[in-house]
This record gives structure tokens, sequence and C-alpha cells, in this order.
């Protein structure tokens, strides 16, 4: 009934399970290895060296480079660790974009909303509360599609760290980690 393959061309017994209950399966992937999806993971700190809008396109691609070109079709996804810092995608050219971002996110949560009694949470310093309003505002995760081995941004399309904080939070400076996740085939 079923087709004779020697035991050893089974990796496992759930490989070999599989072709005795669903020989046809099995069959296709020895077929189609390249259909059998792949994941990454890494992670980066990225120290933004201010308050702002920072570009990070090259941190990324400088952690994920080797294992993205193994990717034809897939996903990644960008998780930013920290509630007072987020991640966007936007304008990569002109350095003017990130100013002028850093700008409008001020006029939309500004700190002295911390000094006028609007923000009961001030404990941390007047852009303390403003960064945690902004990041839910801008979103600390992206996901961005694989084409061909690589992140399928637009020409103009850059990733964004937006530092929200002045201190970086408890510990000074603004070192923030983001988790990088690849999927695909």
């Amino acid at each position: 009934i079923f087709p004779v393959m020697p035991l050893q061309s089974f990796p496992s017994t759930f490989a070999f399970l599989s072709f005795l209950l669903f020989p046809s399966i099995l069959a296709l992937s020895t077929i189609m290895p390249s259909t059998v999806p792949r994941y990454f993971q890494h992670q980066i700190t990225v120290t933004a060296p201010s308050r702002g809008c920072h570009l990070i396109t090259n941190d990324v691609l400088k952690a994920i480079g080797k294992d993205l070109k193994t990717i034809d079709t897939g996903l990644c996804n960008l998780f930013c660790q920290h509630t007072s810092a987020s991640l966007t995608i936007n304008e990569n050219a002109d350095p003017d974009v990130r100013t002028d971002m850093e700008t409008a996110l001020n006029k939309l949560v500004p700190a002295e909303w911390c000094r006028n009694g609007l923000f009961q949470h001030t404990m941390e310093g007047d852009d303390d509360m403003p960064g945690h309003v902004k990041s839910s505002l801008m979103g600390v995760s992206l996901t961005i599609p694989i084409t061909k081995g690589r992140l399928a941004l637009g020409t103009w399309q850059g990733i964004y760290l937006n530092e929200h904080r002045n201190q970086g939070g408890w510990g000074g400076g603004h070192a923030r980690n983001i988790v990088i996740t690849l999927q695909g085939q």
C-alpha cells in the first residue's frame, strides 16, 4: 500500500509516522523543501544620542543581514522593549523630517501637561508621562514585508527609533532594546 523507503531517510519518529499516515504530504515536503518556514530572532541595543527621531535602518540591517538573505517571502517584526520610546517608518532622505516629527509630537503632547496638573504620573520628570503617551500613539512594534531577501521598504522609507525622553529613564542615557523577529520561507 505504501512506497518502501529506508528508515534512515526519516529525520525523526514524527516524520516517519507522518509518512505512514499522510504519505502525500511527506512526498510534497521532499519535493518543495523551501516551503518550510524559517524563524530567526535577534536583539539590538540602540543608543539614541538625544531625544528625537533617529534613523536606525542600518543598525537593523546589520543585525539581520545574513538571515534576511535566506528568506524569499516573509515578515520582519521589530519590537521596542520600552514604554517611552517608539518605532515608526518615515522618510529616510531629509533629516528635517525627523526634526519636524519631534516638533509635531511635542505639540501633540506637551511637557507642560506635567506641570499644570493634567498628568498625575510626574515623579520621573516632565518628559516621562508625555513619553508614555507618545510611545502609545506611535507604537512599539513594526511589521515589514520581506521580498527576495530584502526588507520591502519604499525608496524613501527608513526605520525610526523615536526617543521620547531627555533622560532615557531611571538609568540615564538612551539605550533602547529592540527585538527583531524574521519569519518566512
